[in-house]
């Protein structure tokens, strides 16, 4: 009888790995200040953030108003990821129980893989300068694929470059574009109940979790091996 595909652990990166909303507010603000515009708060930006950077400032000039009238969108995005990628790790951090919850599944067999908006440079940067990369056997970035969650084919791709296969993936996120993505790959998605996301962004999820420690026993119950 043939071998069962690996079982497959992809993780959604920023409300889900890192606690980065304190640097990608920091950064707003250096952006928002260069333009003459008023600084934002970390729980302003917190629902702004989830569909990359490209979103996330043209949020941030929408934000402004009036006062951003006249601002190049495409000339503020890059500058925002100018200043973002060297600072990423400034104030970041992993969420508590990261590493073990990563270290607990990489023993039991588990491969690994992050699927995040966030462009691939700065995620696999932010991984490395935190000493996540070992774990991680594929980083698909917003800008690996023609595509990026929610559509499926961004974490399908992402499965396919860890060498998993959907029926025996699980894929964990604090936003709805995981749930998303993950429903249209027919893969089990876990909602990350300790990121980012609304409650209501949890609907259509397999599982919740209130925190990263609670996913080697959820995605045990899910995929038993």
């Amino acid at each position: 009888m043939p071998a069962l595909p690996p079982r497959l652990a992809v993780f959604d990166m920023d409300g889900t790995l890192i606690d980065s909303l304190p640097d990608l507010a920091a950064c707003a603000c250096r952006l928002l200040h260069h333009y003459g515009l008023p600084p934002i708060t970390p729980d302003t930006l917190r629902p702004m953030i989830g569909d990359g950077v490209g979103v996330l400032v043209r949020r941030l000039l929408a934000h402004a108003g009036d006062a951003a009238r006249g601002i190049d969108p495409d000339d503020a995005v890059g500058r925002y990821m100018a200043d973002y990628t060297p600072h990423s790790t400034d104030l970041s951090h992993p969420f508590t129980g990261t590493r073990a919850t990563l270290s607990a599944l990489k023993g039991a067999g588990w491969k690994l893989a992050v699927c995040t908006n966030k462009p691939v440079a700065a995620a696999r940067h932010i991984l490395r300068v935190m000493k996540l990369d070992p774990w991680f056997d594929a980083v698909g970035g917003g800008d690996s694929f023609a595509v990026r969650k929610p559509d499926p084919r961004h974490l399908l791709g992402t499965i396919e470059m860890a060498g998993g296969v959907p029926g025996r993936t699980i894929m964990v996120g604090d936003h709805r574009n995981d749930i998303a993505a993950a429903t249209g790959a027919h893969v089990r998605g876990i909602f990350a109940r300790w990121g980012y996301g609304a409650p209501e962004m949890e609907a259509g999820a397999t599982a919740g979790a209130d925190s990263i420690s609670e996913i080697p026993h959820i995605a045990r119950d899910l995929l038993p091996d």
